[in-house]
């Protein structure tokens, strides 16, 4: 019998049972495919990683992120939480973390407070971005539950957008956002309608609420999460998307997400312009929750 210890921590929020729950195992040394995505599906959040010793000493690890039914290229909330666990645990460098994952490396920055404990992250989505296909309002519409008027599409269409984990992004009208409900029928006919989505749909819908700041809601019933209270791999492609529509060198967002599920979370987005495209970094706060072992 092998024991593993994990943690929880509630990530893009300073208060306990807000934002959007992680599971961390610090040390996953040893363990199986199999067997890491059995445990993310035991927990059952959106997302559970598992810290690796890095393939380059130079970096501070390999994390792997699965969901409940499969392993993600990258994520947000999985690599804030992880970073705050390992920084708690004196695993960073100056502040500064480098995790190896699927989709790139990630630069993490370590935020602290005033006597030097963490407190929370910013990380760098280890890809610029880049567009996916776009969408017919209309199915857009329908996998939310709205009316077609209901979404805007005077900025731009519904569209796949990725810094390393693509989302389909639409902006719709204020008050469409709290009636919005993930219909399932209207999901997979998306997708099979659709085959540049790969089998997978991320429905990422905003509504602009002024002076930088975003309302946003995320569904992806397909791969189990009905809503997510908190999504930075989707947070992070919309700043860099909005950016994307000026000439500005660069755009600050605060997205406000999980209102709705009554775990209200903050993302704090920095979309920048470079020589290899629109890059963001994504930071948010986090608070311990739970600790404990697993034996496999």
């Amino acid at each position: 019998m092998r024991t593993y210890s994990f943690v929880t921590v509630d990530v893009f929020t300073n208060t306990r049972f807000g934002g959007n729950p992680l599971a961390v195992f610090p040390d996953a040394t040893g363990m199986s495919d199999a067997e890491m995505q059995s445990l993310a599906a035991e927990f059952n959040l959106s997302e559970t990683t598992f810290v690796l010793p890095p393939e380059d000493p130079a970096h501070t690890a390999r994390v792997r992120i699965f969901t409940r039914t499969r392993e993600m290229p990258f994520a947000g909330h999985p690599n804030v939480g992880t970073a705050y666990v390992l920084a708690q645990q004196g695993r960073d460098r100056n502040g500064k973390l480098l995790f190896e994952e699927l989709a790139g490396l990630v630069e993490i920055d370590v935020e602290r407070d005033g006597s030097g404990a963490p407190i929370g992250a910013t990380i760098a989505a280890p890809q610029p971005l880049s567009l996916g296909p776009e969408l017919p309002a209309e199915s857009i519409a329908a996998c939310a539950s709205l009316a077609p008027a209901d979404i805007r599409v005077s900025a731009h269409k519904p569209v796949g957008a990725s810094l390393g984990n693509p989302f389909v992004i639409a902006e719709v009208e204020p008050s469409a956002l709290t009636r919005a409900t993930p219909d399932f029928p209207s999901f997979r006919q998306a997708v099979e309608h659709t085959p540049a989505l790969n089998g997978r749909l991320g429905l990422y819908l905003y509504a602009h609420a002024g002076q930088g700041n975003v309302q946003a809601r995320m569904f992806a019933p397909l791969g189990g999460t009905i809503e997510d209270p908190a999504t930075g791999s989707a947070a992070g492609p919309l700043g860099a998307l909005l950016l994307s529509l000026t000439d500005a060198p660069e755009l600050r967002l605060d997205i406000h997400q999980g209102v709705a599920m009554g775990r209200p979370s903050l993302l704090r987005v920095v979309a920048r312009r470079g020589a290899d495209g629109i890059r963001a970094t994504i930071a948010g706060q986090c608070v311990p929750v739970l600790r404990g072992e697993a034996e496999l």
